[in-house]
């Protein structure tokens, strides 16, 4: 489901030699730099940063930022770490803003595995020297600390076992915490921080059998309760990941303006797991493909790096 076109016979020295002479010179050839790291796996890439190291005595990701700018830049930079180290900026970049986009920590503590979040928070108490969890306490405040801490710290069960009767008991104490509109009620995040994501869905499916309709439009009353929209974000994570990004690449490209952070964060995470996937579902909803609507909205070097991780060739 990935959509990377991976070069599998690279050599690992030849391609640090080329990014070291696409650096050098007058100009940066950024054309270079695409057809390169665009067409590197995870692994590929962090041998490439090794070598390079190792060849020159440089860091390669400080060079890429030296050499580069705007959103061409921020794309190739989060491109160029290692995952868990990319998800650990972005909740770094998250928390620290002055209304904490609390959607992205919300992402990475319900779509990841158990181990890959236990990774991501290992990869940014190395970075920060702060524990993940700690610094979004001192980032929120409330009710809707308590959910992301409860969230950002879980370490759920990962097997595909589900217990019927409990999903309905529990889809059952959900819903009363909905209509009494108890959404800081402590079972509500008991049920979303510790049950495995085959039980929610089983939780949420009985939900929507009983109740007739689904949760997510139970939770949709108030647009300004921060609290609500954080529940409803942890449930569409929960429930389908490539619908919740296919809806959050469709906003950052429709409308006025590009949210340009949100599309190069579901292209650059995506397109080595499921962004063949997300694309389909694209088209299903707009009839039209998004490496076209992503082609018309961007442009210059940001624009090829995008098409190229999308997996559409020159």
């Amino acid at each position: 489901m990935a959509t990377i076109i991976v070069a599998e016979d690279a050599s690992v020295h030849e391609d640090a030699q080329a990014l070291r002479n696409a650096c050098q010179g007058w100009g940066t050839d950024e054309k270079a730099i695409i057809k390169i790291l665009g067409h590197r796996n995870a692994t590929q890439r962090k041998q490439i940063r090794q070598a390079y190291e190792e060849l020159y005595e440089e860091d390669l990701v400080k060079r890429l930022e030296n050499e580069l700018s705007g959103d061409f830049e921020k794309a190739v930079y989060r491109w160029i770490l290692d995952p868990a180290d990319r998800d650990a900026v972005l909740a770094n970049v998250a928390v620290r803003k002055a209304e904490s986009n609390y959607h992205v920590i919300i992402e990475i503590s319900c779509i990841l595995s158990p181990e890959e979040l236990l990774v991501v928070r290992r990869a940014y108490q190395s970075r920060y020297k702060r524990s993940l969890e700690e610094d979004v306490a001192a980032h929120t405040t409330g009710d809707l600390r308590q959910l992301l801490v409860a969230l950002v710290s879980a370490y759920r069960y990962d097997g595909h076992e589900v217990n019927e009767r409990l999903a309905k008991s529990e889809a059952d104490i959900l819903h009363d915490a909905i209509k009494d509109k108890a959404f800081n009620h402590e079972e509500v995040t008991r049920i979303l921080s510790t049950r495995s994501k085959t039980q929610l869905r089983a939780i949420f499916n009985r939900y929507k059998d009983e109740h007739d309709t689904s949760i997510t439009k139970n939770l949709s009353g108030d647009p300004h309760s921060d609290l609500q929209k954080a529940l409803r974000t942890a449930i569409r994570c929960i429930n389908d990941p490539k619908k919740y990004f296919e809806k959050l690449v469709r906003n950052a490209i429709k409308g006025v303006g590009t949210d340009e952070e949100a599309l190069t964060r579901v292209i650059v995470t995506r397109a080595e797991r499921d962004l063949n996937g997300i694309k389909e579902l694209y088209y299903q909803r707009n009839s039209v493909s998004l490496d076209h609507a992503v082609a018309k909205e961007t442009s210059g070097d940001y624009k090829a790096f995008l098409l190229t991780l999308l997996g559409k060739e020159d």
